[in-house]
């Protein structure tokens, strides 16, 4: 996936079956300087990202010849697009919905309807922060090494197996060693500022990111520390 940054144009795929929404999409984009490709169904959309490298993907959740949420979560399998911001576009505004949206893998979710200016200021924050996380592409604490580019995070050598989710959540942590974090800055840096989900969201993941480490006994470098957040501290290999 290239890089950009967020005052640099893009290229922006829209996967969306309703024409009228894609036309607002593109001409809201297309004014901010950006590259705007679109696509009605999944086929569509794969065959315009096999010709061209997208910046970033909108992804509206119901489409014709498969749901918006499994095209996500194959982008996630795929090493070429794991790593592919991709912003969940949906009419679906209840709780579960958005959090399946984002266990899938969508970096963050707009509902329907929303404003062209808000949409832009989320494309802008998701950029600046897939910048950021390719600042440190390997970082090594304790038993964890991070490959950021190849998206693999090994513990003591052996690959460790998580959800986009929280390979996310673990980046974050790892380019920011003995930090506390609050949950709610933890949303805002790991899952978009403005996104709208329960701040106990932070807390499932981290139990899920702490099973995940548990068998190479990398579990108790997530601190937690009581009345403020979360933090990563270093830990000797074993």
């Amino acid at each position: 996936m290239r890089s950009t940054t967020p005052d640099m144009p893009a290229d922006i795929l829209i996967v969306e079956d309703e024409k009228s929404i894609r036309d607002m999409l593109r001409m809201a984009l297309e004014k901010q300087g950006h590259t705007v490709h679109d696509a009605e169904t999944v086929a569509d959309a794969r065959t315009l990202m096999a010709a061209t490298q997208m910046h970033l993907c909108l992804v509206d959740w119901m489409l014709p010849g498969g749901s918006g949420l499994e095209f996500v979560r194959s982008l996630r399998k795929d090493s070429l697009y794991r790593n592919l911001p991709v912003i969940m576009v949906t009419a679906r505004t209840e709780e579960h919905d958005i959090t399946a949206g984002l266990d899938a893998g969508a970096d963050d979710y707009i509902t329907k309807p929303f404003s062209p200016r808000e949409l832009q200021s989320r494309i802008k924050a998701l950029l600046r922060r897939s910048a950021d996380f390719q600042t440190d592409s390997n970082i090594t604490l304790g038993p964890l090494e991070l490959d950021a580019a190849a998206h693999r995070l090994t513990a003591n050598g052996a690959d460790v197996s998580m959800g986009h989710t929280e390979f996310k959540l673990i980046s974050f942590l790892m380019n920011n060693p003995n930090r506390v974090f609050s949950r709610s800055q933890l949303l805002d840096h790991v899952w978009g500022t403005g996104t709208f989900i329960e701040e106990r969201t932070v807390d499932v993941h981290i139990l899920r990111l702490r099973k995940s480490l548990k068998p190479y006994s990398a579990d108790a470098m997530l601190d937690t520390v009581r009345g403020a957040g979360y933090r990563l501290v270093p830990a000797t290999a074993s």
